[in-house]
């Protein structure tokens, strides 16, 4: 048996998910009453793919900008260190229906882009690795599964 592990992901049995999908993976409640709603948003079958850093880095650019554009209540959005996917985190925001029509609408914003925000070295650690194209394949991908956003596990 493994061992409880204090970060959620960890307790996700990774060979039992079905990629690309969205789940809430936590809500923690403030002492004023806030809370804060943390997806998984896995684009690639973990140990089984990747994104490659050129892509990632653009595509998190690009999402991290846009998606603010489509909800107020947006955290934070982060790649997982692992490469298959993002955590979105947002405020007093409870409608999964609604998150998920979010990030459709911020993938097509990723397709209709001429360039990556902020890619520069005065906004980014590391501007010499970027994609414009590969962000975009990725993210065409990502709304070409659509349809099983919502089943995580293989049935």
């Amino acid at each position: 048996m493994l061992k409880k592990m204090n970060v959620e992901s960890f307790e996700l049995d990774h060979t039992k998910v079905v990629a690309p999908y969205v789940r809430l993976a936590g809500t923690k409640k403030g002492r004023n009453g806030d809370e804060i709603r943390k997806y998984d948003i896995r684009f690639c079958q973990p140990n089984r793919e990747h994104m490659e850093m050129p892509g990632l880095h653009s595509l998190e650019h690009l999402m991290a900008e846009n998606i603010r554009n489509h909800l107020d209540q947006v955290v934070d959005l982060s790649p997982m260190g692992c490469q298959t996917g993002f955590y979105l985190s947002v405020i007093n925001h409870d409608d999964y229906d609604e998150i998920l029509n979010v990030l459709a609408k911020t993938l097509q914003d990723v397709l209709e882009a001429d360039e990556v925000p902020a890619c520069n070295e005065v906004q980014c650690g590391w501007a010499a690795n970027h994609s414009l194209e590969k962000a975009q394949s990725i993210a065409r991908r990502m709304l070409e599964g659509k349809d099983s956003w919502k089943h995580v596990f293989a049935e």
